[in-house]
């Protein structure tokens, strides 16, 4: 079995790492030469759009997948005709817009905060009217990790906003005052097996996931996010691992984004569930059955952006796996995370009240 993967990052290098075991072979495809997938499958060198280097990975794979979902709508159709693609290029153009984004949300039912589209600073102003402040002004396109965003907290904001942001297609949303965020992990087989992973809890430090905890025991928040999660998996005839972000507010679920593709919020899965998020996605992919998604004990993953902890420290906290991404240390970047498991919520406490400050003294 030969997958091809699209981006060379961490999600590319742990997809392979738990692809292995399977007896599956990778290759990625990926512009820079020291992608750190690269250390763990062979690296094609190359540009998204060069076809050539798009052929020679679609020549070699029984099946194509991705591990961000900014690949260019041309990429994604030049392997489509060549092999199998999956999640499908629908699921890609849909998440790569917020509109298109937010419309399918409003067509199945899936509530949503309020939005305007705005193209001009006449058009911006017409959207405050309507939304109200506060209000957050996002890119359409290319935006993660808070990136291409602006909160307008009052009228003198949005001008700046849009000297900032206002040379691309942008989208205003009705600032949601969320009691937390939560995130939904599912994954859907080519045969159109269905699991859901358990509800996640996530924080959130300057737009970048801080930390996920699973499971988040929320029955009815949780029977909400299965429901809506699944009716993107159907619509889409989605095949591999979604997540669906969202806040929570009033005791119902609000849609933020969802990502087609495996999730920093579903690493803590490579440890504290029975299938990890990267194997079912392989599984999914390939058309093998999907494995198990119950938790086992509870987790909360820490994210490691700018540096990583000393490995030592944070593996002398019972419990604690470390994940270095083989990144070169650099500020606001992902270069790893650390998963404590323990067998109950107590328990985890007290090993994150240790791990915590190890891995915040090395971020950055």
């Amino acid at each position: 079995m030969k997958v091809g993967i699209v981006g060379g990052g961490q999600l590319a290098r742990m997809l392979a790492l738990a692809g292995y075991p399977l007896g599956v072979q990778f290759q990625v495809l990926d512009p820079a030469a020291d992608a750190c997938a690269g250390q763990v499958a062979p690296l094609i060198q190359g540009d998204y759009h060069d076809e050539n280097r798009l052929a020679q990975l679609a020549a070699w794979a029984d099946v194509a997948t991705f591990d961000f979902e900014n690949v260019p709508a041309a990429a994604a159709a030049i392997l489509e005709r060549q092999t199998m693609v999956y999640p499908p290029a629908e699921a890609l153009a849909v998440a790569q817009d917020r509109l298109a984004e937010k419309t399918l949300f409003w067509e199945l039912g899936i509530p949503i905060p309020a939005f305007a589209t705005v193209d001009s600073l006449v058009e911006l102003y017409g959207a405050v009217a309507r939304v109200e402040l506060p209000a957050v002004l996002k890119t359409r396109r290319l935006g993660y990790d808070g990136k291409g965003q602006w909160v307008l907290r009052t009228e003198a904001d949005i001008e700046q906003a849009w000297r900032v942001l206002g040379n691309v297609p942008l989208l205003l949303e009705s600032f949601v005052p969320f009691e937390r965020e939560v995130s939904v992990l599912a994954v859907r087989g080519r045969s159109g097996e269905t699991a859901f992973y358990p509800l996640v809890e996530n924080q959130h430090r300057d737009g970048i996931l801080w930390q996920s905890q699973a499971p988040f025991h929320a029955p009815e928040l949780e029977r909400q996010g299965f429901d809506y999660a699944r009716r993107l998996l159907e619509r889409l005839n989605y095949v591999g691992v979604l997540a669906v972000e969202f806040f929570v507010r009033d005791g119902r679920l609000i849609a933020n984004e969802m990502a087609p593709r495996v999730h920093n919020s579903g690493h803590w899965t490579i440890e504290g569930a029975v299938t990890s998020q990267f194997e079912n996605h392989l599984r999914a992919v390939l058309g093998l059955p999907l494995g198990s998604t119950a938790a086992m004990g509870c987790s909360v993953m820490l994210n490691c952006i700018g540096d990583l902890p000393e490995p030592a420290a944070a593996l002398a906290v019972p419990g604690a796996h470390y994940h270095a991404y083989g990144k070169a240390p650099r500020p606001g970047r992902k270069v790893g995370h650390v998963t404590l498991w323990a067998d109950d919520p107590a328990a985890l406490r007290a090993g994150l009240d240790q791990l915590a400050p190890l891995v915040d003294a090395s971020s950055g």
